[in-house]
């Protein structure tokens, strides 16, 4: 599958884009772990024209984490231009606009999946940004605002015709937000469509290698995108491959070193920010990691885990976990 000159070869499983998660440290580590292709934490085309520094922060890429693409959103044309120029200075592989995030503080202002509600702006904005940069420009939406109205099939190719090199589409509509099922029998249609020419993404509920399987078998995407399964555990790209790429089981990856990806992404978190908000940041991590499910009379540790406010006492509850605890239910 090739994005304009980026060639990310047979089945790509990549990292899909989440405000708060996708960080250049957890990029880094999924790209190790497995993903073809790794996007940045959304960025707000307004923040990035004011050079707010949260927000240009980031924009740094690491090579060794390539491919990888910066995703912006907006909801006016001029804006969202601007910020594409800034964005392409950044060197980006490619350039992802965001039609999709259905938050009330994004979508409710219009943009993200708001957009999905005005379907001119929408081609009017990638179709600026089309003509503003020479990186290849990609698109990631939802099926459409709510049940009655899922427009994807047709917008997709609307969206093809302003000069998109790739759609990703999540199989919800905004008003599921992230509830019920993702309909991927709307993703293949989308695939099906034999006027449609560039690559289809598919996007939610990819959780399992049985169910990456799948979207590429029994829905016919050119690539997935795993999200909310990545969060605490990067190594799903490991095992998502080994069955995607050669149809078997991926070697189990050893406990030890699946607590020393998370203690290397609370340092590096803590390196990056500080100590204090370096560990809030990583408390979803924590907090999502299945390393902890099913261990009993876990409720006063994972408290502990969470509240931990300095390196060396989180440090120390991981090892206690590590060592004392999950030995025990071996």
């Amino acid at each position: 599958m090739k994005i304009g000159n980026i060639d990310l070869g047979e089945r790509p499983v990549m990292l899909a884009p989440m405000e708060d998660v996708t960080d250049k440290s957890f990029r880094l580590i999924c790209k190790e772990q497995g993903a073809d292709m790794t996007y940045t934490e959304f960025v707000s085309a307004d923040a990035l024209i004011r050079n707010i520094a949260a927000t240009t922060r980031k924009l740094v890429i690491d090579e060794a984490e390539r491919p990888t693409a910066i995703q912006i959103y907006g909801r006016e044309v001029e804006p969202m231009v601007e910020a594409a120029k800034i964005v392409e200075a950044a060197n980006p592989d490619i350039l992802d606009i965001n039609f999709g995030c259905p938050v009330k503080k994004v979508a409710g202002k219009g943009a993200g999946a708001g957009m999905l509600r005005d379907i001119p702006k929408m081609l009017a904005i990638t179709s600026a940004v089309v003509k503003a940069v020479n990186v290849p420009v990609t698109v990631k939406t939802r099926l459409g605002w709510d049940h009655d109205s899922r427009i994807i099939v047709e917008l997709a190719e609307q969206l093809q015709d302003c000069g998109i090199q790739a759609i990703t589409v999540h199989g919800r509509t905004r008003s599921q937000m992230y509830t019920g099922e993702a309909d991927w029998s709307m993703i293949a249609k989308v695939k099906e469509n034999p006027r449609l020419k560039i690559p289809v993404i598919g996007n939610g509920d990819i959780t399992t290698p049985e169910k990456a399987v799948e979207a590429f078998d029994r829905y016919g995407v050119d690539g997935i995108m795993v999200g909310r399964a990545s969060i605490g555990a990067p190594w799903v790209f490991h095992d998502i491959k080994s069955m995607v790429r050669y149809g078997k089981p991926a070697e189990p990856i050893a406990d030890s070193v699946k607590f020393a990806l998370l203690r290397r992404q609370i340092r590096e978190s803590i390196d990056r920010i500080d100590e204090y908000r370096g560990i809030l940041h990583i408390r979803r991590h924590l907090a999502a990691s299945p390393l902890f499910k099913g261990i009993p009379h876990f409720r006063e540790t994972r408290i502990a885990m969470l509240r931990a406010s300095t390196y060396s006492e989180l440090d120390k509850i991981l090892s206690d976990i590590e060592h004392d605890i999950l030995p025990t239910l071996k």
